[in-house]
């Protein structure tokens, strides 16, 4: 099953990397630097999972683009976008504080191509996509 994956990043190898890791595995999609793009991306456009950096030091972060999203979610009743965080700091405590607010799950950078597919194995044997 092809996915429709929303990256968000400001480091432009970062969403190489992201895009050319989820092509190989036959997935699209778009790009984002900034989460407020992203956001207006979702209000267009329907996204099966987004990859989120939470250190984007240029507008929204990752958090604040996260929150907005699960926000603008909960009054439509809709099936909540699941959300995988990024981030080149792995710790336990980041990792619980961003699924306490709403992330489905958690990977590090750079992006590994066995830690993405497991992740999207597990979110789909969760019945996400």
């Amino acid at each position: 099953m092809s996915l429709q994956v929303l990256v968000v990043d400001d480091d432009p190898l970062c969403l190489r990397i992201a895009a050319r890791l989820l092509r190989g595995m036959g997935h699209g999609g778009a790009l984002a630097t900034q989460g407020e793009k992203a956001l207006h991306l979702l209000a267009e456009k329907s996204f099966d999972l987004m990859l989120l950096d939470i250190n984007m030091p240029n507008g929204m972060s990752g958090q604040d683009t996260l929150m907005e999203l699960r926000r603008r979610e909960a009054p439509t009743g809709h099936r909540k976008l699941p959300a995988l965080m990024l981030s080149g700091q792995h710790d336990d405590s980041t990792r619980t504080f961003f699924i306490q607010i709403g992330a489905d799950g958690f990977l590090t950078k750079p992006l590994d191509a066995n830690a993405l597919a497991n992740e999207l194995d597990r979110l789909r044997s969760l019945g996400h996509f």
